[in-house]
């Protein structure tokens, strides 16, 4: 485990991790904001104090113009804010690091963002003494909208380099993570498909966002009409969940959901134009199985790994809670109140639970229907052997230790001394007794001679007979 000092290297990681996003958001908010002061022929009177502002907005933080309060701010910026941050908190973060390591890097990752969040507010009270249409927000609201949004980001960046570890470490059970990833499909699964049926809505009512485009002549004004609809793109895409949950979506006073419209007064922003207009067909009723399809997925995820019935409930019970939770949070930083159109969101008291009911009802019945709940399998009674009565009998009736079988714990009796040694005495006495060895000087006995023949006389020896000449006995 790595518990060496923060070095120059962690520093560097810390100071990446602090003010990279919240830079990253400063240059391309300073980059658009200067070229509309250009492109509109202003001057930069106010130019750090709108810049200010629109950070502070990327953050959820209402801004007010002239007495008008916008507090409908889009999600993409808010999104992408959240995935940088996850990204260098993940980068900086070591799986197998300490714990001490990766308080400071929790940290770096939400005071940078509040160091900046000061200059802002400081930055945008000095611009409102020059600019009187320009108000200074809540500085609580600001700093607990910058610590909400890092926060989020943060948790997430540690959590996946450290979550199952921490997992493993401590009571919660294992199959945590296992939910967390069911939520996080059925979320994707719910955003996705809503998307595709707002798609297709703007395709249905084409003619309505081409008029709203049509409300500025320049190229400008379109290019701007365009970006400004791709930055509200996920704020509809929020309201179309709701409506495929059963819930609600409203702008004011025009309120939409799959069993009737309310029509009101709406913003001239041409994303709006996938709104559905009254009278309500019926082809919106089908749009519930979005929320179907969205259940189903978590129910797949849930049923991915077999787990016993406990487990197997508690894992869809938590997923369903986090992608209602994630929702949830989703609706509430998509809404907010726009200028003298009113509130604009959803309805909060059924968009969570409505989630929360679909995942549970169609995703139990899927993990059901696709064997993700394990049967504990039945225990096995097993029969104990019988003792075999002979080796018993006779191992009781042998009481002489010289005959009595040597016994052996497995195999029974292995060797009887006094019957053996019996029969290697008379197998001794029966058996020939061995033969002498032969030596280097014995002939064998088939080989027949006179012993005569080996006698020499006088007369041979004077008569000089040679070794050659064959020998005769003696007279």
């Amino acid at each position: 485990m790595e518990n060496r000092p923060v070095g120059t290297r962690q520093a560097r990681e810390l100071l990446r991790v602090a003010f990279g996003p919240s830079v990253v958001a400063l240059v391309i908010i300073a980059a658009v904001t200067l070229l509309q002061l250009l492109i509109a022929n202003s001057d930069m009177t106010g130019a750090f104090g709108a810049i200010a502002s629109m950070w502070l907005g990327v953050h959820q933080v209402p801004i007010s113009i002239g007495g008008r309060e916008l507090g409908v701010m889009p999600l993409l910026p808010v999104l992408a804010m959240v995935w940088g941050t996850a990204r260098t908190t993940a980068a900086a973060t070591s799986p197998n690091g300490s714990w001490f390591v990766t308080r400071w890097v929790v940290a770096s990752a939400l005071g940078g963002p509040l160091l900046i969040a000061a200059i802002a507010l400081a930055v945008i009270h000095d611009a409102a003494s020059v600019l009187t249409e320009l108000q200074t927000p809540s500085a609580l609201r600001a700093f607990g909208g910058v610590l909400a949004v890092h926060a989020i980001g943060a948790t997430l960046g540690v959590v996946s380099r450290v979550g199952r570890r921490t997992v493993r470490q401590s009571f919660l059970p294992n199959w945590l993570p296992e939910a967390f990833r069911a939520a996080a499909a059925g979320v994707l699964a719910l955003t996705g498909l809503s998307g595709l049926v707002t798609a297709g809505s703007l395709v249905v009512h084409w003619s309505t966002m081409h008029e709203l485009f049509g409300i500025t002549d320049s190229a400008f004004g379109q290019l701007s009409l365009t970006v400004l609809s791709l930055l509200y793109l996920p704020n509809v895409v929020v309201g179309t969940a709701a409506v495929a949950v059963g819930s609600s979506a409203n702008i004011g006073l025009a309120t939409f959901s799959s069993f009737t419209v309310l029509g009101g007064d709406v913003p001239a922003v041409p994303i709006l134009a996938a709104m559905p207009t009254p009278p309500l067909g019926p082809v919106w009723v089908a749009l519930l199985i979005v929320g179907a399809a969205s259940a189903v997925a978590v129910g797949q995820q849930v049923a991915r790994r077999r787990a016993p019935l406990i487990d197997a409930v508690g894992k869809l019970v938590v997923a369903s809670a986090a992608a209602a939770l994630t929702m949830a949070l989703l609706a509430e930083a998509g809404g907010g109140r726009l200028g003298n159109f009113g509130a604009v969101g959803v309805d909060q008291t059924t968009f969570g639970p409505a989630v929360f009911l679909w995942c549970v009802a169609i995703g139990g019945l899927t993990v059901v229907m696709s064997g993700g709940i394990a049967r504990r399998p039945r225990p096995v009674r097993v029969a104990e052997p019988e003792p075999a009565p002979e080796l018993e009998s006779e191992a009781d009736g042998d009481s002489d230790p010289d005959t009595a079988p040597i016994m052996d714990a497995d195999t029974g009796p292995i060797m009887e001394p006094a019957v053996e040694a019996t029969a290697e005495a008379a197998q001794a006495e029966s058996a020939p007794p061995p033969a002498p060895p032969l030596s280097s000087h014995t002939v064998p006995d088939d080989i027949e001679h006179d012993p005569e023949e080996h006698f020499i006389t006088d007369g041979d020896a004077t008569r000089g007979a040679t070794a050659d000449e064959p020998r005769r006995p003696a007279d």
